[in-house]
């Protein structure tokens, strides 16, 4: 029985084997053409990222890699462009893993947060409100998809002492605590009391 499943494996591999050989370099040469594919992609992406971070305005398309969105969100708020950061946030929240979707909407909030800051060095305190509104609640969503990012933290307790320090700023409806205005300490729970 052996010897006959031996003979016919034999016999099997004389008649067979050019075709075996030609079928298996084939998989083997679509799976190298493949890889170099996605090698010279990663290496397209990386180019532009680079670019981007030195400097050089290349528009990316909605459906880009996530890796490129993020790139291009960051150079816009870099340059306070809100809206198109805004329009790439979306399609980054659509395509995008959790930590890089938490940068991003950091990015964005570390923006509006510096557009309302100029406006209160401009004593504009009326026209600095929405953009303290708006970070706030986009370090809140940053902190809801990764909510040990620190910065994210620290940020969004800086806006919200800019509503308590300026009660202006406050809105009528939503989460925001009321605050004196003779009060410039935080009454954010789990922090403590007392002399700053």
């Amino acid at each position: 029985m052996i010897d006959r499943l031996r003979k016919r494996a034999v016999v099997f591999w004389r008649e067979q084997h050019s075709a075996l050989l030609v079928a298996l370099l084939l998989t083997f040469a679509v799976a190298t053409g493949f890889e170099l594919v996605a090698w010279r992609r990663a290496l397209a992406t990386n180019d532009t990222i680079e670019l981007l971070r030195t400097g050089h305005d290349i528009q990316i398309d909605a459906d880009a890699r996530s890796e490129l969105l993020f790139a291009r969100i960051a150079f816009l708020t870099k340059r306070d462009e809100l809206d198109q950061s805004r329009g790439l946030l979306e399609a980054l929240d659509r395509v995008g893993d959790t930590q890089t979707r938490a940068r991003g909407h950091y990015l964005l909030a570390n923006a509006l947060l510096r557009v309302a800051l100029a406006h209160i060095e401009r004593s504009e305190l009326e026209a600095a409100a929405p953009f303290v509104n708006l970070s706030k609640r986009e370090y809140r969503r940053a902190l809801q998809l990764d909510p040990e990012f620190w910065d994210a933290k620290y940020n969004f307790d800086v806006a919200a002492r800019l509503v308590r320090d300026f009660p202006d700023f406050e809105r009528t409806s939503g989460d925001e605590l009321s605050a004196d205005p003779k009060k410039l300490w935080t009454d954010i729970p789990g922090k403590p009391k007392g002399l700053p």
